[in-house]
């Protein structure tokens, strides 16, 4: 019994890594324009990003509240 659970256990173990192995790709000079999209990044939409980090530094009370250091309280 205890060799079917391991078969079992490497089995799951052998099919993660090719699937970890299989999402690898290299990219091609000409198809990198494509990533350099404003779309591509984690922050494609300005408006969006203008408006979540307003709301951030809102519950942060601080100034800033993205990038720049220092705290609510006051004790810089």
């Amino acid at each position: 019994m205890k060799r079917i659970v391991i078969r079992a256990i490497l089995a799951c173990w052998g099919f993660a890594g090719l699937a970890a192995l299989s999402g690898c790709a290299t990219v091609q000079p000409w198809e990198k324009q494509n990533l350099a999209k404003p779309e591509m990044t984690f922050e494609g939409d300005r408006l969006d990003t203008g408006y979540t980090e307003h709301i951030y530094s809102s519950k942060e009370a601080s100034s800033g509240g993205a990038g720049v250091g220092g705290g609510g309280c006051g004790c810089n």
